[in-house]
């Protein structure tokens, strides 16, 4: 089958970084289900892991963490899934990567897609939405229940981005003021769009821009890029008692002891971490997923798609990679296969 990968980790501009190549195609066991790739979004995650030398199995790598496609086969103990069902899924870190033809994975982190979206607007969706969803719920334990979530506000650093475009909608649906930063007058936009109460600046202090729109702190911090270049504005934020949720590695280390006089919590979130450590509760992934579906059927989440590419090779995912590495993505980028628009909607 056609896979896009790669057998050395090499910079994005370089002719070998991504290249088309054919490897067998994989057959389903025990609770896999084997997936037609119909199109699939790309992350941070691709061009770090692909920067960073994260060896899993052996060469080819094939990167890829974010799905839309329909059921081929099914693993002979699968019971969530039949073939033709249209799914889509976010896959696992310590597996071969979804940019492929075909893709094994795993049911219990496959959601059923989205009725109303096609396959394009559906593969934006999981990667970003599992890490907002359990960010705030899971991580910072935020009530889904909008009345315990009156006056109760959060700060999104990174609002604009792949996660910050849906942890803005799905903290609006829970009732919290969701407080955005964006930089730049196209992201101010989004943001706005998007539903965000109010904007500030990152590149700015937090606490005089904060004390400017009416608050002197925050409940809820969800970080959702460089953590070093926003600890000490954080710190200074948060609520007595608040929590901070991160997402990226800090690259110094960080002064914990900051935060201390006000016993603020600090959780990290990974949405692989289910997949990789194959956790008792892995199956909240295929719920939360079917939820999300659910949510976006009723009109309730939008979908973060900024641009759309066809069909998925080496030159769209390079071109691709590009852009998610200059830092300025808006929402997010999906390629499709050119068929995949022929697909049942």
């Amino acid at each position: 089958m056609r896979a896009v990968g790669f057998y050395k980790y090499l910079p994005i501009e370089h002719p070998e970084s991504l290249l088309d190549i054919e490897v067998p195609k994989p057959f389903p066991k025990g609770r896999d289900i084997l997936v037609e790739v119909k199109a699939i979004s790309v992350n941070p995650a691709d061009p770090i892991v692909r920067a960073y030398d994260n060896k899993v199995g052996e060469p080819p790598y094939v990167l890829g963490w974010d799905v839309a496609g329909v059921v081929e086969q099914v693993g002979p103990e699968c019971t969530l899934f039949q073939p033709g069902d249209e799914v889509f899924y976010a896959g696992s870190l310590i597996r071969s990567g979804c940019n492929s033809e075909f893709h094994l994975v795993d049911e219990r982190i496959v959601g059923r897609k989205p009725a109303s979206l096609d396959f394009a607007n559906a593969a934006s969706l999981p990667l970003t939405t599992i890490t907002a969803w359990e960010g705030l719920f899971d991580r910072l334990g935020i009530s889904q229940d909008p009345e315990a979530n009156r006056n109760k506000s959060i700060l999104i650093i990174g609002a604009a981005g792949g996660v910050g475009s849906i942890a803005v909608q799905i903290a609006n649906l829970a009732g919290l003021t969701v407080i955005g930063t964006a930089s730049r007058p196209e992201s101010i936009q989004w943001v706005n769009e998007l539903g965000v109460n109010f904007v500030i600046n990152h590149y700015e202090a937090f606490l005089p821009q904060l004390q400017k729109i009416g608050f002197n702190h925050v409940d809820y911090i969800f970080c959702l890029n460089n953590t070093d270049q926003h600890w000490n504005n954080m710190t200074e934020v948060i609520a007595p008692q608040g929590k901070i949720c991160l997402i990226v590695e800090n690259e110094a280390p960080i002064a914990l002891g900051l935060l201390k006089s006000k016993s603020v919590t600090v959780v990290w979130e990974t949405m692989f971490t289910r997949s990789t450590f194959n956790t008792e509760d892995i199956e909240e992934q295929h719920r939360l997923l079917n939820r999300l579906a659910e949510l976006v059927d009723e009109g309730k989440i939008r979908t973060t798609v900024t641009e759309k590419i066809s069909p998925i090779n080496a030159a769209n995912l390079k071109l691709a990679h590009a852009k998610i590495e200059s830092g300025k993505t808006i929402g997010k980028i999906v390629l499709e296969q050119n068929d995949a628009r022929l697909g049942h909607h």
